[in-house]
């Protein structure tokens, strides 16, 4: 499958990589890398083979510079403008609710856009060198379409600072702060970042896309509501061959083996 300013490819273990590529705006997320991104995750959502999806870069030192701020400039009319950026949220959206585990694979500067780009993914591994930061009020802009997404992933008054003041913080303070799940050395990085997704491929798609469904929809809904949406979907957990399939394989001490159903 071919875009502009994206790569897209699915290996034989089930792991879709989604590689941003358009290296002369530090992959900046123009409209059209955006339509991109929403084409090439929506392709890895409704292809049965794909079982987990890893976002990346093919910058040598950038995974994404934010938005762009050529468009944000432009002399459109502020009505294109605000259907323009209609394609954050739905981004956003869609990586929560893809069915299948995401992981960010941060191997070079995550900022402004970007970060919300990474903070949407379930998983976080970042390269030693990588920087993350919101610097758009440095250049008389604020990062509100990633703001909700930093909250819920950052205390607020870290998140406060890194909003009010722009300034960037390394990879092992991301870590620190839950931005980041791992933090691995150059050398190291694509070996890290393939082990987990070739065993988040592994697990049983039926109860993956049960578990993320659960995860993206409970997150934000009163503690009793979600406590009843859980249930839910443990009742729907309960009718699938996959549980039968992995409760006896681990009685008969084997790996199991997914129907997927």
């Amino acid at each position: 499958m071919s875009y502009e300013t994206v790569r897209y490819d699915v290996a034989a273990t089930g792991v879709a990589t989604i590689a941003l590529d358009h290296p002369e705006t530090r992959n900046a997320l123009s409209d059209q890398v955006l339509d991109d991104l929403l084409a090439a995750f929506t392709a890895a959502r409704d292809d049965d083979a794909v079982r987990c999806v890893v976002l990346t870069s093919t910058h040598e030192k950038v995974f994404s510079s934010g938005g762009n701020l050529a468009g944000f400039a432009a002399d459109v009319p502020l009505v294109h403008k605000h259907l323009g950026i209609d394609r954050f949220p739905r981004l956003f959206q869609l990586i929560g609710q893809l069915g299948k585990p995401s992981i960010c694979a941060a191997n070079g500067h995550v900022l402004a856009g970007g970060l919300g780009l990474a903070l949407a993914c379930d998983l976080v591994v970042a390269r030693e060198g990588a920087t993350f930061g919101t610097p758009e009020i440095n250049v008389g802009v604020f990062p509100f379409m990633i703001m909700a997404l930093i909250y819920r992933n950052v205390g607020r008054k870290k998140t406060n600072e890194l909003l009010l003041l722009g300034d960037r913080i390394d990879a092992a303070e991301a870590q620190r702060l839950g931005i980041v799940n791992k933090v691995v050395p150059a050398a190291e990085f694509e070996q890290a970042v393939q082990e987990w997704a070739v065993r988040l491929a592994a697990k049983s798609p039926v109860m993956m896309r049960l578990g993320k469904d659960a995860m993206y929809h409970q997150q934000d809904l009163p503690f009793a509501e979600a406590l009843e949406l859980l249930r839910h979907n443990l009742t729907l957990a309960f009718s699938t061959e996959d549980i039968q399939e992995g409760v006896k394989a681990f009685f008969e001490q084997r790996e199991p083996e997914w129907k997927g159903r």
